[in-house]
């Protein structure tokens, strides 16, 4: 999972980086601090792959992992090159779905790109960049369309229609995901990479003093409406606490959340709001050399899962052992789990589940 964290300059988006990734990315009070996208890879920490690695007793354990990547501040303009314009507009069409940092604290001493903080009108400029671009990349597409339609095939009729109903919800201000397709005219776009086509996680970043009390804050409370209608994700998170979450030791920040009133940091809501948004579930592999967790889609097939660790697993496959996480740790071992009969054998065509403990048998 790849997730590009977009917003406005100043709106605390490298401070997010930093404390969710630790990967130091410059941070200051100005526009445009971030000239090129920072990249960190984060363990998605699942505790139940822990659990797991607990009866097997690896040599090693090793999460899934989550590619945040911290692209420049965009501004009104940027799809015209204004600011840094088209050359982070282009980051953003490499991930698969998007953090928006939404300003949602008063602060005198960060100054605001616009002069005052105004959440709705922040959101509505970022959109309005990215539908811009995604209309320029449109009418390119329906140029080349148009010519190819005195070739006569019926195909290019279809997806010239296509192109100019999408250009028209796009025109209406509407992202195109907000825009119902099939699954054809999706693949049939799947090679534009529209920016707006792509999922939202809409992150309000509020003031240390909010954390409690997040929907008191009217700026979360507009920005949840918005979410609503578009069928985004909306979290709440504190930079500048994540911050400082970031500087303690594993073992005081449990005890640092409990004191502020909370039970998850930002970054692990941020996580379980990407797979809900993306549709991805987690299954585990273990063995004495390693306990994995592998993402998957909701969905996948045991031969499109076994892929996911080797391409000969899935060319191959002949079928899979799998057990339930729960299962499992109700016997304490594979073996009692096996002397039970809660060790499934599943063919091509079993669907994973999230959590499944599996071991794939195939042949090259």
């Amino acid at each position: 999972m790849k997730l590009g964290i977009v917003g406005l300059p100043n709106v605390g988006k490298s401070t997010l980086f930093n404390a969710i990734t630790k990967a130091g990315a410059e941070c200051a009070n100005y526009p445009f601090c971030t000239i090129e996208p920072n990249i960190g890879m984060v363990p998605v920490l699942d505790p139940r792959l822990f659990r797991v690695a607990e009866l097997f007793n690896p040599k090693k354990t090793t999460p899934a992992t989550i590619e945040f990547v911290d692209i420049a501040g965009l501004v009104k303009g940027a799809s015209r090159g204004e600011g840094l314009g088209n050359k982070f507009l282009a980051h953003i069409r490499e991930v698969d779905a998007i953090v928006h940092v939404v300003r949602c604290f008063e602060d005198p001493n960060i100054t605001h790109v616009d002069g005052s903080v105004n959440p709705l009108r922040d959101m509505e400029t970022i959109q309005y960049e990215l539908i811009f671009a995604d209309l320029e990349t449109l009418d390119k597409r329906i140029n080349k369309t148009t010519v190819m339609l005195k070739t006569g095939e019926k195909k290019y009729r279809v997806e010239l229609d296509l192109l100019e109903s999408i250009k028209t919800h796009l025109q209406s201000g509407q992202p195109l995901r907000t825009m119902p397709l099939t699954f054809e005219q999706k693949s049939a776009i799947d090679d534009l990479c529209l920016l707006t086509g792509k999922p939202v996680i809409y992150a309000a970043n509020i003031a240390e003093n909010d954390a409690q009390s997040v929907f008191e804050n009217p700026y979360v409370l507009e920005i949840s409406k918005l979410a609503n209608q578009e069928g985004a994700q909306l979290i709440t998170i504190c930079a500048k606490i994540e911050e400082e979450i970031a500087q303690l030791p594993e073992t005081e920040k449990k005890e640092f959340l409990e004191a502020l009133g909370l039970t998850e940091s930002g970054l692990e809501r941020l996580i379980k709001a990407g797979y809900k948004l993306l549709g991805l579930i987690s299954f585990f592999t273990a063995n004495q050399q390693e306990a994995r967790a592998w993402t998957i889609k909701n969905g996948a097939r045991a031969p499109q899962a076994a892929g996911k660790i080797h391409s000969d697993f899935e060319r191959g496959f002949i079928r899979a052992e799998v057990i339930a996480y729960q299962d499992l740790m109700d016997c304490g071992s594979l073996h009692i789990a096996r002397e039970k009969g809660l060790v499934r054998s599943e063919g091509k065509e079993y669907i994973m589940q999230d959590g499944d403990v599996t071991l794939f048998r195939f042949n090259v």
